[in-house]
C-alpha cells in the first residue's frame, strides 16, 4: 500500500523559510507511482477551504496559487522517492496544514506549519 508522510513543519517567523519533505513509501509500486505521477501539496487552514499550494506534474512541469508565486518552489528527488516544498517570505497568512497527495492514489497526513512572531 503507498503511503505518504510529510515532514519538516514548524513555528517560523514571517520572512522565514521552510522545507517540507513528502517521502513516499509501500515498496516498488510506490517507487512506479512516484515516478510516473504528479504530487500535488495542499493546505488547509482552520475556516478555510483546502487550497492547492503548488504541484509538480508527471513531465515536472510545476504550477502554483497565485498567493505563492515567486515564494514557494516545488520539486522531488525520484531516487528518494520524495518530494519537496520549498517556502520562503513566508507569511501570517500561509499558517496552515500542508498535505502532499498523489491524485486519485493517496494523501498524506499532514504538517503543520505556523508563521508568526
Amino acid at each position: 500500500q503507498v503511503q505518504l508522510a510529510e515532514s519538516g513543519g514548524g513555528l517560523v517567523e514571517p520572512g522565514g523559510s521552510l522545507t517540507l519533505s513528502c517521502e513516499a513509501s509501500g515498496g516498488l509500486r510506490s517507487r512506479n507511482i512516484f515516478r510516473l505521477y504528479g504530487i500535488s501539496w495542499y493546505r488547509q487552514a482552520p475556516g478555510n477551504q483546502r487550497e492547492l499550494v503548488a504541484r509538480i506534474l508527471s513531465n515536472n512541469d510545476t504550477d502554483y496559487a497565485d498567493s505563492v508565486k515567486g515564494r514557494f518552489t516545488v520539486s522531488r528527488d525520484k531516487t528518494k522517492n520524495t518530494a519537496y516544498l520549498q517556502m520562503h517570505s513566508l507569511k501570517a497568512e500561509d499558517t496552515a496544514l500542508y498535505r502532499c497527495m498523489i491524485p486519485g492514489i493517496v494523501w498524506g497526513q499532514g504538517t503543520q506549519v505556523t508563521v508568526s512572531s
